[in-house]
């Protein structure tokens, strides 16, 4: 019994004695590390693009040739990829190039880069961004695996700065909003590249975001300190960090931004725009009328008509139609009575004939003879009108099909 223990505990130990000298006999050899020659280096790795000289090279990339591999069955082929850092080389964003035999050097101008930043790479505008330009050697044919070289090296740039204006949504923001939240602006019925708001502030700070393909700018001024230039058009333009707007008398305030123009004007309670008011005989009475909506009366029925005229958030004295096509003589009173003060386009009794998208004079008045008679001149409107901009403050209408 004791014999049979004996052998128990010792068979594991020859064996792994066993074990060891058959190691020592057949030891293990590591394979030879490759010696790599291929090196990557760029003619700089801070870049500016330049856009005075946008199809001269602003970089280049140059390497070295990777290692001989004896054999002559073996051939090496060179591929390059460029891409936006963090990108890792997708098939959707990388530049890949299969370089011609003997090519050892590759080059990029600034419009090339400019593009694929704007198109490919959806960059931010006007924001630095780092590239990476990666080099491959690879080889195919012969007996055996041979690993490839891979080379990879970044670089940063300074992208074209670009003047910005533009906006997807704008606000009024700022300590100067009663609730401190963002209030979204609205384009005007007149100027789709105007955005208006009416309403209430506080002393505070008012700051106007802007929200352009999924970033925030600001409409800040392009020169001054943020001094309320109050009904007075100021020239602003765009940027990544904040500009305020002091605003020190609580009030219903106006602001305007044309981003035609690049201007911004805001109206404080002082400088507050207000509706026309003309005045008339009715029955021998005057009659004191606010413009705030238009009736049209002419050729379709001879009739008054009340038409769905809307003042502008910009100007209440800007009332804009959008709706059912109207044609014919027209002219547009304050009133739905026959001596209402009108709207039309002369005043010595005559039509004023109208073509789509264009501007014309305005005149206004109740007279109805001699060379006082708005009354009875009228707009000749063509089918198809359908929007049209009375302009009581400037006397310009405009008519056109939408």
């Amino acid at each position: 019994m004791k014999r049979v223990k004996f052998l128990y505990k010792t068979l594991p130990l020859l064996f792994t004695v066993f074990c060891l000298n058959a190691c020592d006999d057949n030891e293990i050899q590591d394979i030879p590390k490759v010696q790599e020659k291929l090196e990557l280096t760029a003619s700089s790795i801070d870049i500016t693009l330049d856009e005075n000289n946008l199809t001269d090279d602003i970089i280049t990339f140059d390497w070295t040739e990777a290692r001989a591999v004896p054999g002559d069955d073996y051939v090496v082929s060179y591929t390059t990829k460029l891409d936006l850092v963090g990108n890792n080389f997708g098939t959707s964003t990388a530049i890949l190039t299969y370089e011609d035999d003997g090519v050892f050097s590759k080059s990029f101008t600034s419009e090339q880069l400019n593009n694929w930043a704007k198109e490919k790479w959806k960059t931010r505008v006007n924001q630095p961004f780092t590239l990476e330009f990666r080099v491959v050697a690879q080889w195919e044919g012969g007996s055996e695996f041979e690993a490839p070289e891979v080379r990879t090296i970044r670089v940063n740039v300074q992208p074209i700065k670009v003047e910005v204006f533009a906006a997807d949504k704008m606000f009024v923001a700022g300590s100067a909003t009663q609730s401190g939240d963002p209030i979204q602006m609205t384009k005007t019925l007149e100027n789709e590249s105007q955005y208006a708001w009416l309403g209430n502030l506080v002393a505070g700070d008012l700051q106007i975001p802007v929200e352009l393909e999924g970033y925030t700018y600001y409409i800040v001024p392009k020169t001054g300190d943020g001094t309320v230039q109050d009904g007075v058009g100021e020239t602003v333009k765009m940027q990544e960090a904040p500009v305020s707007w002091h605003i020190e008398t609580p009030g219903e305030y106006r602001v305007v931004v044309n981003m035609k123009n690049s201007t911004i004007t805001i109206y404080s309670p002082e400088k507050a725009l207000k509706p026309a008011v003309v005045t008339w005989p009715l029955d021998g009475v005057t009659q004191t009328t606010t413009v705030t909506k238009l009736w049209r009366y002419g050729s379709d029925g001879w009739a008054w008509k009340e038409i769905n005229f809307v003042p502008s958030v910009a100007d209440p004295q800007i009332l804009v139609y959008s709706g059912a096509a109207i044609s014919g003589r027209t002219k547009f009173g304050v009133a739905a009575v026959n001596v209402s003060y009108v709207y039309t386009g002369n005043k010595t009794g005559v039509d004023t004939s109208v073509a789509a998208a264009t501007t014309y004079d305005l005149v206004s008045g109740y007279g109805g003879s001699g060379s006082d008679n708005p009354r009875n001149s009228y707009f000749s409107i063509p089918s198809g009108i359908n929007f049209i901009v009375v302009d009581i403050r400037n006397m310009k209408i405009f008519f056109d099909k939408h």
